[in-house]
């Protein structure tokens, strides 16, 4: 009863068009982030923070990223850590090699020069598509492998291709504590995810998902696929660029080529699967379940007393992975978002459905 939307009248096309159109999601959203900004960074503990928010909210933002290639635009993509690789590296030599560059001018510059790199390798995507694209994307995640370890500038001649950053701030604000750390993660969050929603409601996203829809028809009705595709790939190659550098400087202060492998890859691929294909919301939930999923899973043997090693739970962790994605893809392709939907949507007619 209390999520309706009897008495809530538009008046005007801005009023019908606006992102969130109905109150209760307007309050909704409102007290989200006023939980998110506020009482968490209060509330939560140090182990807390390190260990389960701040990397949800960057592997959100990488799934953000993904999701809007993969999601709306339908263009397969295997080499996500790579970009994430590229923006990190890159954000690392703005901050080496500029005295006094900004941090958040690093971490965006990171996203550019991803972008370039992520738009070189859509190229491919104009001539193929599904499996064989899958493996052009595939071949960014070895070429940048290689690149990090092999080519001694883009780690500062560091022999081992490890890179650390330390000293980190913005505007004068030191970002060393935890709570600190979150909160520009989460700002970044929260920005990036209002411009993709922005913009999938925009006139690129309706020619993301008529490509991903049936891009022959699409070139039909005028779409350029060429624009269209390359426009993917660069607004995903940057937001997860941007990612990649939060991950390094922020969540890791250390990190070697390993960090952002093919198995960061497949994860973040898994997030946008389980979280929900063409869903921003999605993202979040598949971040938050590919996040806390194994923590909960390390735990339950010690829980119930039931005596496991750390190998046995890890192997367990990948099978419940692999199942639940073989169950989304057959039950539920939409994921957990297109669950989200449909509980509201019931709700919308309770008690009365029809």
């Amino acid at each position: 009863m209390l999520y309706r939307e009897n008495g809530q009248f538009k008046s005007s096309y801005r009023a019908d068009q606006q992102v969130f159109p109905i109150l209760q999601d307007r309050i909704a959203i409102w007290v989200l982030l006023i939980v998110a900004f506020v009482a968490v960074p209060l509330l939560s503990s140090e182990y807390l923070l390190r260990a389960i928010f701040v990397p949800f909210l960057i592997l959100s933002l990488a799934a953000l990223g993904l999701n809007i290639l993969v999601g709306y635009c339908g263009q397969i993509s295997l080499g996500t850590g790579a970009f994430m690789a590229i923006g990190a590296y890159a954000a690392y030599n703005f901050q080496a090699r500029i005295p006094g560059m900004p941090l958040v001018a690093s971490l965006l510059l990171g996203g550019v020069c991803s972008t370039i790199v992520g738009v070189l390798f859509g190229i491919p995507s104009l001539r193929i598509k599904g499996l064989y694209l899958a493996v052009a994307t595939l071949a960014a995640q070895f070429f940048t492998d290689w690149a990090f370890l092999r080519i001694k500038w883009f780690t500062n001649d560091s022999s081992s291709g490890s890179v650390s950053v330390a000293g980190l701030n913005v505007l004068g604000i030191p970002i060393e504590s935890p709570v600190q750390k979150y909160v520009l993660c989460l700002a970044f969050l929260a920005l990036f995810a209002m411009l993709a929603k922005n913009l999938v409601r925009g006139a690129i996203g309706r020619e993301w998902m008529a490509i991903r829809d049936m891009d022959v028809a699409a070139a039909v009705i005028g779409i350029r696929p060429v624009y269209a595709k390359l426009t993917a790939f660069a607004v995903s190659s940057f937001i997860v660029g941007v990612a990649g550098g939060l991950w390094g400087f922020v969540h890791l202060g250390s990190w070697e080529p390993a960090a952002f492998n093919i198995d960061r890859s497949f994860q973040l691929l898994f997030m946008v699967i389980i979280g929900g294909l063409g869903s921003i919301m999605g993202s979040f939930f598949g971040a938050a379940f590919i996040v806390v999923l194994p923590i909960i899973l390390d735990g339950l043997p010690y829980w119930f007393g039931i005596p496991i090693d750390t190998a046995t739970a890890s192997h367990l962790t990948f099978m419940i992975f692999g199942a639940l994605i073989v169950f989304f893809l057959i039950v539920e392709p939409h994921g957990i978002a297109r669950l989200w939907s449909t509980a509201k949507e019931k709700l919308r007619l309770w008690p009365f459905p029809h």
